[in-house]
């Protein structure tokens, strides 16, 4: 079914852009840093203002415990900010999941902290695209589903404060909400700035390899020491080496040492795979240990892993190709040529897919160069992507 229904098009004319770009520009002049959790606090606390007009409750939900490496070798706590949950309907038999983020990559000192316009229908500033835009569509798609007659049916809105990140402390949270959901939305932007969706993820994981080796003097005995620099040289060419056509291992840091006259007894290799299939990853989980434990022999130093895969390879599996599939006829219903393509990047999505739920994770607004202080939002795709969702939302309803 791709034309419009009566009630369908009383639907779409619920739809207005001029609260989502008032939203927009004052939610992009809130830091929301992952590590500013002042900022993000202040955003929590507006976003629970903006969705008090949905019906349901709102919480906000205390961050897990999440440990990382220090310069120093140190395993520390890192402190994120709270979540936004709506509950609407939560004893209704069909129930959907739709996710957001708040945070982005733009700390506190960062530069770019203020939205300009490019011209009159593209605005550059923080988050506007990723993804303070895509929380505007889920809200202003969400009023309009509400005005209609909804029968039966119930969802939750996750908005995190880690994506960036990882999500390492909202994961649970996560997982916890898309249990039992018939179907998932996430509004990441789009793929490209044409309206293209993400359809399979490769997974990601993180890791740090801290390893241990022996300080001495570098002119007098240095035979005595074990040089945790020349042993993390060698683990990145190792590393290198695990790299195939499905998995790509990028090595990006090793810290450590300190002056030029001391053997270095500490170093961190720091890295990132991106298994493009589960077995993929299995073969780089078996393989990472033997090559650690050949530099530990060839060195004398020993080392410890942190770290692993954080979000799963996202195939499309056919379940998540129908719900692909309605979402591009419900665009082709408004007008709107919706495609997908596979992708090395990575969101919540990969997390709700592991769960077993069909998901569409970019169904955000149109935009680019996130990531970046080009970061750009077309600003006709807010109500744009806004009708898409509510239409979606409908025909999910409907059964299908």
């Amino acid at each position: 079914m791709s034309e419009l229904s009566p009630a369908e098009r009383d639907l779409i004319a619920r739809i207005d852009p001029a609260p989502m770009l008032d939203q927009v520009l004052a939610w992009s002049a809130i830091n929301t840093g992952t590590r500013n959790l002042t900022g993000l606090a202040r955003q929590a606390a507006a976003l629970a203002d903006a969705f008090a007009v949905l019906p349901g409750d709102i919480t906000l939900e205390d961050a897990g415990p999440v440990d990382a490496v220090a310069p120093d070798g140190r395993s520390i706590a890192l402190a994120h900010g709270r979540s936004l949950v709506l509950r609407v309907r939560p004893q209704a038999n069909r129930r959907f999941l739709l996710t957001g983020h708040m945070d982005t990559v733009f700390a506190e000192d960062h530069p770019f902290q203020t939205a300009r316009w490019l011209d009159d229908q593209t605005l550059n500033g923080p988050g506007v695209a990723d993804m303070k835009g895509g929380i505007a569509v889920i809200l202003a798609a969400l009023t309009a589903f509400e005005t209609g007659p909804v029968v039966g049916v119930g969802y939750d809105v996750l908005i995190n404060a880690d994506e960036e990140t990882g999500s390492l402390s909202s994961a649970p949270l996560i997982a916890r909400l898309a249990g039992g959901k018939a179907a998932a939305l996430t509004f990441e932007p789009s793929a490209r700035p044409d309206g293209t969706l993400a359809g399979a993820r490769a997974g990601s994981g993180n890791y740090s390899v801290v390893i241990h080796g022996k300080s001495a003097h570098a002119g007098r005995n240095p035979e005595d020491g074990r040089n945790a620099i020349v042993a993390a040289a060698g683990l990145v060419l190792a590393l290198a080496e695990l790299a195939g056509p499905d998995i790509s291992v990028n090595p990006a840091k090793i810290e450590g040492g300190s002056a030029n006259n001391v053997v270095p007894d500490l170093a961190i290799v720091r890295f990132n795979i991106r298994p493009r299939a589960q077995d993929a990853a299995a073969c780089f989980a078996a393989a990472l240990p033997e090559a650690i434990a050949r530099i530990e022999a060839r060195h004398g130093v020993h080392a410890h892993v942190h770290g692993g895969i954080s979000r799963p390879p996202k195939p499309l599996s056919e379940d998540a190709e129908r719900l692909f599939h309605l979402v591009r006829d419900c665009g082709a219903a408004l007008g709107q040529t919706i495609g997908w393509q596979t992708t090395g990047g990575v969101c919540d999505g990969n997390n709700i897919a592991a769960c077993g739920v069909p998901v569409v994770d970019t169904m955000g607004v149109r935009g680019g160069a996130i990531h970046s202080a080009d970061e750009f939002l077309i600003v006709p795709s807010l109500a744009e992507r806004a009708q898409l969702a509510a239409l979606v939302l409908h025909r999910l309803s409907g059964g299908e």
